[in-house]
């Protein structure tokens, strides 16, 4: 039997925490005071308003260096106030029992940079001495932290057992290094929960299990006697309870599935302070068997809703996914490719944008991670402006300390021109956003004049820009379309429909194309492209254009670049080929697609907007 059917790739930064930063932003009269509480699937603060974690792990704690990373670029002050500039009120950041017991004095800290000295105040402070210091600065600034528990033994990754105890660290110290947690911040609501433990797994091989019974590897309920003795401290701090990897035989990510809180509930002395948390990422980490050509946002949401989703869309608790995120690549960030990692993240930013309840934060901030937020320097901005703007879309605040609770206006003026054959372009108004909101758009096309947006007709979301060129149309055709403004409320209405005809190309130009399917396994294939010039004049840079009548999706090219809105398609000529003499044929354009169904070639080509025979 396989063990799993996900696993974590040890980096020097690990995939999970035992430290976890919530925070709301100061700034504001609304900017949450207190310990928070639940109410069904919210998060409510201590006068009653919702509150939704938006935020971003940053770690170091639970590695060997035993305190947060960034330390030797930037001063901790310079970063947290860049995570609160940015509009995140989460930080959660991990740590090890080891740092609880015996924490070092570490030293990969910097005191001085560029900009002269940093860090002054921690020089000499051990790894839990500076954590202080990190909270008082994240409570003068309006942060919560959510402590949350990594690992046993400093290091780096989920702890290899997949249990909440090592034999160097059983189950009893663990309990004890949570109630010295409690005891340590007692009294201190910038400390607003503790996560009970990162990513629990191998329940199909003595890791943790869901429901077992078995004391000695049952994670519910050890997640119930830990979370009783730190209630037992301060009954006024969240309890964050992660899933693990499989139940009954059907696996997600290490510390992914709540499939069983369904039937085996957690169950606290102290009500109302229970949050689920569930990690979630796509195909770049794990393949798993739900990427595939067939993947949609609406699959994706299936197996979102089944194994832990459910809990908040069916108001049974808050869930939190603690850990989510991306490369900065922009094919990663957004894509149409089906089971793509694009397609995975901007569908789970679709999902938390439809249903505001869900609290997450991101994965990581940290510069040295593949997924990194900021650069290795520690810089302020965002290294990817798309990636930040869609997280913005999700955030709680859009610079102060209120909750977004309305859905936005429609854009008007929509605009649309035809600036070739093959391209037409869009601008709107940008939208003023309700109070403590962030705006993204939706934008949809039809050759109907009169149409219904819906996931059918939609060619491009989370757009942070009021513009947007649609490339790859066919010449002589006419498009109409509607663009909605989205923030984490809703969805506004319907904008004006504005509609543009692409040009006709000609100019004397003529042209024949070559299409062969070289390789076909059934559900992808490699395509080979010839243009042949049959005109009297050479083609000086060149834009081929077909429209498929399938699925077909192209994820490489070469010898050319691609884009693919829906079934259209353009390649434009590389740096090196644009030019092809009268009678000259080029050849070695090629690309690679997936597709299911059927593979029918294209029938009809265009170069530079004209019918080519």
């Amino acid at each position: 039997m396989q063990l799993c059917t996900s696993r974590r790739l040890s980096r020097r930064t690990g995939w999970a925490v035992w430290l976890v930063v919530v925070g709301v932003l100061s700034g504001s009269a609304l900017a949450q005071t207190g310990y928070w509480h639940t109410s069904g699937n919210q998060i409510l603060d201590a006068s009653g308003h919702v509150v939704r974690m938006s935020g971003v792990n940053w770690y170091g704690f639970e590695t060997t260096d035993e305190v947060v990373h960034g330390l030797w670029a930037q001063d901790y002050h310079y970063i947290l106030n860049a995570i609160q500039s940015n509009g995140y009120n989460v930080i959660r950041m991990p740590m090890s029992n080891q740092v609880v017991e015996t924490p070092i004095i570490p030293t990969d800290i910097s005191y001085y940079n560029a900009s002269g000295p940093i860090n002054t105040d921690l020089e000499g402070l051990n790894s839990l001495q500076i954590l202080d210091k990190i909270v008082a600065y994240a409570g003068q600034i309006g942060l919560h932290i959510i402590l949350d528990n990594h690992r046993s033994e400093a290091g780096n990754g989920a702890e290899s057992n997949g249990l909440w105890y090592t034999s160097q660290y059983p189950e009893s110290a663990w309990i004890n290094d949570w109630v010295t947690l409690a005891n340590r911040y007692l009294d201190n609501n910038t400390v607003i929960g503790f996560d009970m433990r990162n990513e629990p797994h191998n329940a199909e091989s003595g890791g943790s299990c869901w429901g077992c019974g078995q004391l000695q590897y049952d994670w519910r309920l050890a997640a119930e006697r830990g979370g009783n003795a730190v209630q037992a401290v301060n009954p006024s701090l969240l309890i964050f309870v992660e899933g693990t990897d499989c139940y009954n035989n059907n696996c997600d990510w290490w510390g992914g599935n709540l499939a069983g809180a369904q039937s085996y509930p957690v169950v606290l002395n102290v009500t109302n302070q229970l949050v689920y948390s569930a990690h979630d990422y796509g195909p770049n980490l794990y393949q798993q068997s739900w990427f595939n050509n067939n993947t949609t946002y609406q699959s994706l949401v299936g197996v979102w809703t089944g194994f832990w989703a459910y809990l908040s869309l069916n108001d049974i608790a808050p869930v939190w996914v603690g850990e989510f995120g991306t490369t900065n690549n922009s094919s990663d960030i957004e894509s149409n490719v089906p089971g793509s990692q694009g397609q995975w993240f901007q569908s789970i930013i679709e999902f938390m944008q439809n249903n505001p309840q869900l609290d997450w934060t991101y994965w990581a901030l940290n510069g040295e991670d593949s997924y990194a937020l900021l650069d290795s320097n520690y810089d302020s901005t965002p290294v990817s402006s798309l990636k930040q703007s869609l997280l913005a879309s999700i955030q709680f605040t859009g610079g102060g300390g209120g909750n977004c609770t309305s859905a936005p206006p429609a854009p008007t003026d929509l605009v649309a021109t035809a600036v070739s054959s093959s391209q037409i372009n869009l601008t709107w108004n940008a939208v003023t956003p309700p109070p403590y909101c962030n705006i993204t758009y939706n934008l949809y096309r039809s050759q109907q004049p009169v149409f219904k947006p819906g996931p059918t007709n939609l060619i491009a979301h989370g757009l942070a820009a009021t513009n947007y060129s649609n490339t790859g149309l066919p010449p002589s055709t006419t498009y109409f379309y509607i663009v909605q403004a989205a923030d984490s409320a809703g969805i506004s209405g319907n904008s004006n429909i504005a509609h543009a005809t692409t040009q006709s190309g000609g100019g004397g130009l003529g042209c024949h194309i070559t299409y062969v399917d070289q390789d076909d396994w059934g559900t992808g294939f490699t395509g080979a492209v010839s243009i042949q010039n049959t005109g009297t004049q050479p083609i000086n840079g060149w834009t081929l254009t077909w429209t498929w009548s399938g699925n077909q999706q192209i994820y490489d090219a070469w010898n050319s670049t691609y884009t693919q809105t829906g079934q259209n398609v353009a390649l434009t000529n590389a740096s090196w080929n644009g030019t092809i003499g009268a009678g000259d044929t080029l050849n070695g354009i090629g690309f690679n697609a997936n597709y299911s169904g059927t593979n029918n070639n294209p029938t009809t080509f265009y170069v530079n907007g004209t019918l080519c025979h």
